[in-house]
Formats: structure tokens, C-alpha cells, sequence
């Protein structure tokens, strides 16, 4: 059975899925990162990841069929990893945040120190594998300045057990591992951009958001349209772009409820779809770390606002899934250009209470794709393209590419959402006063 393997490197785990021809998901698998929960903030040891990498092909492997026709691995940026070793500086890290996403590579890069020869993670670990030691870029993308020879996505760069690792006496190489050996290795891209290209950003009018501990709000527009001094980026398909920009902390702010609450949040979730919609007037701004887009803003924090005495976990949850659904409106509401369809990934994608919640926010249908990592996918779209399965990045048109199947959450508008909404704004530009007048 003819299968490609694409791995997204998480903030807590690897997940690799191995597709076919088609696009359809024949497995998927994770692995765990050995030593996490020791590693100092911002910071990480790229042997845990490399480990995490290897368990996930690995077990996916067992379930496949003969050796796969390509291997590619993403995930998350800009995280810097020194060449031969040492801490990484991740995408959590303060340095170089308020920057672009090329600023703040070299920011980490005077963190590490420049005789360390800094690499993006995604790309350390191919050359781990066995790949030349390339930089990998997305199309469009500047080149970064001491990363190593460029090379686009959907590249073959290598062959798993050769290649530099191999020179060096790496005891990681795939083939001890578990990895078949000549397996051709593909040059990835950074989670996002992958998740667009799965999730079908390549038509004028869809959207996405990515999902995660963090989130965010990608729109395509065709190229020849007004972008103004919008972040923008290429799409997968040709004539068209991405404008619109990530937040901080949507998931984020899940994950710290079940901290404080002691509960998991399969049960916050069920609790919070008792809570009628508008949270009974609770209202909390998702700004744990800051925010990113639209308000551009790192020194916000988080607010929980109306909270009465009858108020409890339930209003809390249901007040943190509502107000990631107004973030993303927020920035909706910031751009040029309208959303057609929203498509919802990651783990978030996964609970229906929270992509019924963002459909009637935004007022547009929601697509549900049946594989939530579309990092995962994107990168094994990106290792197909290096098999020679389907167009790399940029070179062909929208829909040139396969994508999972979906579920499409039609919206119920609700006035108590609009009007909430218009609260949330309000209390975001509060916020921001305070700072200024601090």
C-alpha cells in the first residue's frame, strides 16, 4: 500500500499520520516528548523532540503496509535549535515576540549564540534522520541569514540513515531506530502553514483556524486584491494570499482552567454546555500571554469579567470558549476582506460545543475535517509532493490538493452574541488605555 508520513512537532507531543494517494488518513500516532516537564520555560532539549519524533513514526509504521514513499516533518516556529546540540530557544521564548516571524528566528539566534549555527527545529531533526542540512522554507518566505542552504517545501532534501547525522556518528540515525533507512526525506514548514494548506486555504473567501494552545484567524484573498500593511503570506495555490494573524493563548486559556479547577476538560465542556449562550453575562479576554493579532498588544493579560455569586465552573468554561470564538471575530473584523467558511482544527476542532460556539460568533459555517491535525496532514501533503503525488506549494492552483473529509456546523446568529461581542471589544480597548495611561 502505496503511504507518505507526515509528523507535526506539538508543544506537548508528535503526531505523525501516514496518508495514501487519494489523501485518505491510513493511521496515525504520537510520541511523547522524554524529559518535558523539566525543561525551563521558553526553552527545550531537541533530543526529547527527536525522540518524540521517532515513537511516532515508529508505531505508525507497524501499521503500514511496506516502507513509506516519503517522510516529512513541521511544526511549531520560530523555535532555533543549535547544530550540534544544547537547549532550544522555542516560539514561547520572549525574545524577538514582538517582531516578525524572521525577527524573532534571529533573536533566538543571539540567544544560542551565533557559533552555535542555528537551525529551525523542523530542520535539526531531518538532518537527525538523515537529511542534508538545509533551511526549509515555505514559498515567499525571506531566507533566513545563517540557517543553512534554502530548500522549499515539498523538496526531497535526503534519504533517511545518510547524510550528514550519518558523518557524525549520530546514534539517532532512523535506520537504529526503528525508521526504515532510504526513505526520501522531505523539507517541511512551520504548523501553520501546513494547517492552511490541509485545511484548503487556497480559495478566496475560506479561512481557517489552526487550533492549539494558541489559535488564530488565516483568511485567503486573491493576490491582486488591496492587502494594505496586512501580515500577509502566500497561499498553497497560485494568485492567491493570507492575510489575518495568530493569538496567544485560546487554548491556552482552557488548559489553565483545568488547572485551577482541578477538572479535565472533557468534564469542563459538558459543564459549559449547560451554561446558555452569552455565559449569563461572564466575559473573559484570553490574553494569558498577551495578544498577538489584531491588537498586537504582548503586556495585555487575561480578565474575567460579570462573574456573580451563582457563578461557576460551568460560566468559567463556557465564558473561555466563547471569548477564543470573539478573538477570532476581533480580527474578522479587522480585515479587508470577508469570510465565506471557517475551517476549525486542532484539538478545539474536537469538542462540537466549541466550533457550534464559533459558527454563530462569526456567523459562517464551520468545516470540521475528520483528521484535526492538519499540521500533521499539511506535512504529509508536503512529503506526497516530494513522492511526486501532487504539486508542491505554489505551483498549481486552489484545490490541486487533497484534503480530509469534513463535517460542515451551520450558525444560529444570536443577538446575545453580538451584543456580548461588542462588550468584549469594549473591555479590550479598556485594556489597552490602562496600559497607556500606566
Amino acid at each position: 500500500m502505496n503511504a507518505v508520513i507526515g509528523v507535526d512537532l506539538g508543544s506537548n507531543s508528535a503526531r505523525a499520520v501516514a496518508i495514501d494517494p487519494s489523501g485518505r488518513v491510513l493511521g496515525a500516532a504520537t510520541g511523547a516528548y522524554p524529559g518535558a516537564a523539566g525543561w525551563p520555560a521558553g526553552h527545550a532539549d531537541p533530543q526529547g523532540w527527536l525522540a518524540g519524533v521517532v515513537e511516532a513514526v515508529t508505531a505508525l509504521g507497524e501499521h503500514l503496509t511496506g516502507r513509506p514513499e516519503a517522510i516529512c516533518v513541521g511544526g511549531q516556529s520560530p523555535t532555533t535549535v543549535p547544530r550540534d546540540g544544547g537547549f532550544a530557544v522555542t516560539c514561547r521564548h520572549p525574545a524577538g515576540v514582538t517582531g516578525s516571524p524572521a525577527e524573532q528566528h534571529y533573536a533566538q539566534r543571539e540567544v544560542i549564540g551565533h557559533d552555535a549555527e542555528p537551525r529551525q527545529v523542523y530542520d535539526w531533526l531531518m538532518a537527525r534522520l538523515g537529511a542534508e542540512e538545509r533551511q526549509s522554507r515555505w514559498p515567499g518566505d525571506p531566507t533566513l541569514d545563517g540557517y543553512g542552504a534554502r530548500a522549499t517545501t515539498g523538496e526531497v532534501i535526503g534519504l533517511t540513515g545518510s547524510g550528514p547525522a550519518e558523518s557524525r556518528g549520530s546514534t539517532e540515525l532512523a535506520g537504529a531506530s526503528g525508521i526504515p533507512a532510504g526513505v526520501p526525506l522531505v523539507a517541511g514548514a512551520q504548523d501553520a502553514y501546513l494547517a492552511f494548506w490541509a485545511g484548503g486555504v487556497d480559495t478566496p473567501g475560506r479561512a481557517l483556524d489552526p487550533g492549539g494552545r494558541t489559535g488564530g484567524l488565516a483568511v485567503a484573498i486573491a493576490s491582486s486584491d488591496t492587502h494594505g500593511d496586512l501580515y500577509t503570506l502566500a497561499s498553497p495555490a497560485k494568485g492567491v494570499d493570507i492575510v489575518g494573524g495568530p493569538v496567544s493563548s485560546h487554548g491556552l486559556m482552557l488548559e489553565w482552567l483545568t488547572m485551577v479547577t482541578g477538572r479535565p476538560v472533557p468534564e469542563l465542556l459538558e459543564l459549559a454546555a449547560a451554561v446558555p449562550a452569552g455565559a449569563d453575562g461572564v466575559i473573559v479576554l484570553p490574553y494569558l500571554e498577551g495578544e498577538r493579532a489584531p491588537r498586537w498588544n504582548r503586556q495585555l493579560r487575561a480578565e474575567i469579567v460579570g462573574l456573580g455569586s451563582g457563578c461557576g465552573p460551568g460560566h468559567l468554561a463556557r465564558a473561555v470558549l466563547e471569548g477564543a470564538a470573539y478573538g477570532l471575530r476581533n480580527i474578522a473584523d479587522s480585515l479587508p476582506v470577508g469570510i465565506d467558511l471557517l475551517v476549525c482544527a486542532g484539538s478545539p476542532a474536537r469538542s462540537p460545543l466549541w466550533c457550534q460556539i464559533k459558527a454563530d460568533v462569526l456567523e459562517v459555517p464551520v468545516e470540521v475535517p475528520a483528521e484535526t491535525d492538519l499540521a500533521a496532514y499539511g506535512a504529509a501533503l508536503a512529503a506526497g509532493a516530494g513522492a511526486g503525488w501532487w504539486p508542491r506549494p505554489g505551483t498549481a492552483p486552489g484545490g490541486s490538493w487533497p484534503r480530509p473529509p469534513v463535517t460542515v456546523v451551520e450558525p444560529s446568529p444570536r443577538s446575545v452574541y453580538r451584543e456580548t461581542y461588542r462588550r468584549f471589544v469594549s473591555l479590550g480597548d479598556a485594556a489597552e488605555l490602562r496600559l497607556t495611561d500606566a
